[in-house]
C-alpha cells in the first residue's frame, strides 16, 4: 500500500533537447520528453512510495496520448486528467557550458489544453476528497485569469476537505511582465493565505511580497523575513534553497526550513552538474516526503537537499532518486564524500 496519497496541479510541457552542449542552430536533431513541476514532484514522491496523481489538462491527440503514456512509465496516477483542447506547451533547451548557461525557449504554452482549460474543467472537491496533500507552484500562477481562478478553487477544495495545500512560489519575473511583483502580489498572497507549506526564500519575499530589508547578507535575509511570512499568512512550514555557482561546472546548495519558530539547515553540497532542470522539484519532493512522514527538522532539510542534488546529475527534469539512493548520499556528505 502506499504511504500517501498526493496530487499536483500543474501543466504538462514537452521537453524538446538539443544533443550535446550543440546550440539550436547547430543541431539537426532533437529528443522529447514531458514534464513541468507538478509531474517532476508527484513522480519523484511515487519513487518514495506514496500515490503521486496529476491534476491536469491535455490534447485529446497522439501528443496528448504519448504524454499520458509517459507519465504512467513515471508512476504517476492519470485518472485525474482531463482530454481536451488542441496544444501542448514545448519548451527547447540548450545545454550550457561553462561561461555559456543553459538556455529554455518556450513556445505555445498560452494556448496549450492546460491553459485554455474553460470554467468547470476540473471537479475540485471529488478531487480533493481522496487527497492527503495537494501541490501548487507559482508557475502554474503566473499564466493567466482563467488559470489562477483553478488554482485558488482546487486550494479552497483540498483545505475543505482537511487536506494540506503545498505551494512552490517558483516566481519567473518574465512570466509577469513589466510590473512584475505589482501584478503578481496579490495571486501570491492569496495562495499563502492558503497553503500549509510553502517552498519560497528571501528573494521570492522581496520580489513578490515587496518585503524590504536592510540587511546585506542572505542568510541573514532570510532569518529576518521568512519568520515574518510565516506569522502573517500563517504557513507551518517555509523550506527553500540557497545556490552557488562556481566556474568549474559545479554547484553549491545549501537547504534550509523554518517551523515551529526555529530554523534548521543542511549541510552545504557541492556537486558537478549534469542537467540542473528540475533540481528544485527534487528539494521541493523530499521537503513534502519529510513531513508527510514525521521527520525531524533537520533529516527533512538533509533529505531535500541530498535529493536536490542528486537531481542535477541525471539527464531530464524529472528527478529520478529513490529513498534508498537519497539515504546514502546523505550518509556519504555527513563524512565529507559527495556523491557525484
Amino acid at each position: 500500500m502506499p504511504k500517501h496519497r498526493i496530487a499536483a496541479f500543474g501543466e504538462v510541457m514537452m521537453r524538446l533537447q538539443v544533443p550535446g552542449y550543440e546550440t539550436l542552430a547547430q543541431a539537426d536533431t532533437l529528443k522529447y520528453s514531458f514534464s513541468g513541476t507538478g509531474v517532476n514532484v508527484v513522480s519523484a514522491l511515487s519513487r518514495y512510495g506514496h500515490e503521486g496523481v496529476l491534476v491536469t489538462r491535455l490534447p485529446d491527440n497522439p501528443l496528448g496520448d504519448a504524454a499520458v503514456a509517459y507519465l504512467r512509465k513515471l508512476g504517476i496516477g492519470t485518472a485525474h486528467i482531463v482530454r481536451g483542447g488542441k496544444y501542448i506547451g514545448m519548451y527547447f533547451l540548450e545545454n550550457g557550458f561553462g561561461v555559456r548557461p543553459s538556455r529554455v525557449t518556450y513556445t505555445n504554452r498560452l494556448d496549450s489544453s492546460f491553459n485554455t482549460a474553460p470554467e468547470g474543467t476540473y471537479d475540485y472537491e471529488d478531487i480533493a476528497a481522496g487527497m492527503e496533500a495537494v501541490h501548487f507552484d507559482g508557475i502554474t500562477l503566473a499564466m493567466n485569469d482563467d488559470v489562477r481562478s483553478h488554482m485558488k478553487l482546487f486550494a479552497e477544495a483540498v483545505k475543505r476537505q482537511g487536506g494540506k495545500v503545498i505551494f512552490d512560489c517558483n516566481y519567473r519575473p518574465s512570466l509577469w511582465g513589466e510590473e512584475g511583483y505589482v501584478q503578481a502580489k496579490p495571486h501570491y498572497e492569496a495562495m499563502l493565505r492558503l497553503a500549509d507549506i510553502v517552498m519560497m526564500n528571501e528573494k521570492d519575499a522581496l520580489l513578490t511580497l515587496g518585503m524590504t530589508t536592510n540587511q546585506q547578507d542572505r542568510e541573514e535575509q532570510l532569518k529576518e523575513l521568512i519568520p515574518i511570512v510565516s506569522d502573517n499568512y500563517g504557513i507551518s512550514v517555509i523550506a527553500g534553497t540557497h545556490r552557488q555557482i562556481h566556474g568549474d561546472n559545479s554547484h553549491s546548495l545549501r537547504g534550509f526550513l523554518y517551523k515551529g519558530g526555529c530554523f534548521a539547515f543542511s549541510e552545504r553540497l557541492t556537486f558537478s552538474v549534469y542537467d540542473r532542470i528540475g533540481a528544485g522539484d527534487a528539494f521541493a519532493s523530499g521537503m513534502i516526503h519529510g513531513e508527510l512522514e514525521g521527520f525531524e527538522p533537520e533529516k527533512t532539510v538533509r533529505f531535500a537537499a541530498a535529493a536536490g542534488m542528486l537531481a542535477h546529475t541525471v539527464p531530464g527534469d524529472t528527478p529520478m532518486a529513490t529513498e534508498a539512493d537519497i539515504f546514502r548520499a546523505m550518509e556519504q556528505s555527513a563524512a565529507g564524500d559527495v556523491e557525484r
